[in-house]
Parts: structure tokens; sequence; C-alpha cells
């Protein structure tokens, strides 16, 4: 039997392997330590020209932290759509405010998607988060103050602000209907 045949094609699991460990932020030196592998082995295996067996890439799977299947099959391109009013929503207790998680952050990404929905009244106050984490918030619909507490700033439809999230911030919707979408990004 011939490798395509046999299982696999290699230029598919040398692309996954290039993938996943970029995404895992790993060099080739690190991954084969991880994996038990010499460097030479894995840099054959991600140029193509390696005949990997299933105990290798088992063992690259899990110092990758990723499924066996994902080094043996193509990537293919994800669409995924969640309709208005759908998804995983979280409200605030002493505010009019909704957060709707549209999109959590990958192992490789270090960041969240969030659609706000808030009504006048009170403003939602947000503690400190991790250190580093901005916030990026694009407003939709209404008027809100949105960014640190001891300086918040006035947007409108399509206003965008970026502001550190490791500090008191806030967001108070300033009409009715007031939506935004949200990415929380971590360093």
């Amino acid at each position: 039997m011939s490798q395509e045949t046999a299982g696999a094609p290699l230029e598919i699991i040398a692309a996954s392997l290039r993938r996943e460990r970029t995404r895992a932020g790993l060099s080739l030196t690190d991954l084969a330590r991880r994996a038990g592998l010499a460097k030479s082995t894995l840099s054959q295996l991600e140029s193509g020209a390696g005949n990997p067996s299933v105990e290798t890439l088992w063992a690259l799977g899990v110092a990758l932290d990723v499924p066996f299947s994902r080094l043996v099959e193509p990537e293919r391109p994800q669409v995924r759509v969640i309709r208005a009013g759908k998804g995983p929503t979280v409200f605030a207790e002493h505010a009019d405010y909704a957060c709707t998680l549209l999109s959590a952050c990958p192992p490789s990404a270090r960041r969240d998607l969030y659609v706000i929905r808030a009504e006048p009244g009170t403003p939602r106050r947000s503690d400190p988060h991790m250190n580093g984490v901005v916030e990026h918030i694009v407003i939709c619909a209404g008027r809100a103050r949105v960014g640190v507490t001891d300086d918040p700033v006035e947007l409108l439809p399509g206003d965008y602000i970026s502001y550190p999230g490791d500090v008191p911030h806030l967001f108070e919707a300033l009409e009715p209907g007031t939506f935004g979408v949200e990415i929380s990004e971590y360093s």
C-alpha cells in the first residue's frame, strides 16, 4: 500500500503539525522535547519528509493538547451563525445589561467576542479584569457612556472605543435599545 492509500497524506500531517505548533506558540525544540522526539524527526515531519507512526502522532497530539484527528485531517473552515437574540446570555445584577457570548477565545487566540445590550438606568460597573485586558467596543444602536470609570466617553452608533479592562470601567446606556459589539483582548 502507498502512503496515500495507507493513511493520512504526509502533506496534511506536515501542515497540521506546523499549524498546531504555531497555535501553541512552541518552537520545534520545545515541541520535540514535550513529545519525546528528536528535533530532527519533528523537522522532517513538518517538511512532509517523515513517516510518522501512530505512537509518534499520539505523542505529538498530547504534547500539543489537541485530538489525534486534528493532526491527520485537513483543517476545514468553520462557519458559525448565531441569530440575533440567541446565544449564551448573562445578565447584570444591578443594571439593565445583557452580555451574549458570540465567540469564545480559541486556544491560539487571546480574545472573546460579545454583543452587549443595555437600557438606561443604573450603569454596568465592572471591576478590573485580568492584568493586560483591553476592551474594544463599537456601538451599533442607541447611545452610551463607555470606558474607564473616571473618564467615560459618550458614543453614538458606529463609534468605537478601546480602553484598559484591567481598571474599573463602565457601560451606561443613555437611550433605550442601546447595543454594541465588544471584543475583550487578553495579552
